[in-house]
């Protein structure tokens, strides 16, 4: 994963209304999306008119309910506990996390600006 530090992997959507949401995007910019289960209900991969997957859209709910209704993207980083470090030390601060995911492990921060961020890498 080091070669890909710096790169944006992923962006997810949560919302309370999930469903609403994913069916507003549907219709707005033409994409598709599939139910992935998450235990007790179902958040959405999203896809291109080409069947790309590009997004998902996650309910504010569970694990998620204290994330912000707002696009966030994932940026691969080396160390997520380093830049988790660097974030509060530059006037960030840690909004969600850190979790698992598979081998690695994310965090949502958000900067000095007020902006959101995902963190996604290895301890």
């Amino acid at each position: 994963m080091e070669e890909n530090t710096g790169k944006i992997l992923w962006v997810d959507l949560t919302v309370p209304e999930a469903e609403k949401i994913r069916d507003f995007y549907s219709e707005v910019v033409g994409w598709s999306w599939e139910s992935v289960s998450v235990g007790e209900y179902e958040d959405y991969n999203i896809k291109t008119p080409a069947g790309e997957l590009v997004a998902g859209v996650c309910h504010r709910q569970g694990v998620n309910a204290n994330l912000p209704a707002a696009w966030i993207n994932y940026v691969i980083v080396s160390s997520v506990s380093g830049s988790m470090k660097k974030c509060i030390d530059h006037g960030g601060r840690i909004v969600d996390g850190p979790r698992i995911q598979g081998e690695d492990i994310f965090v949502i921060i958000q900067d000095p600006a007020g902006a959101y961020i995902g963190l996604y890498g290895k301890e």
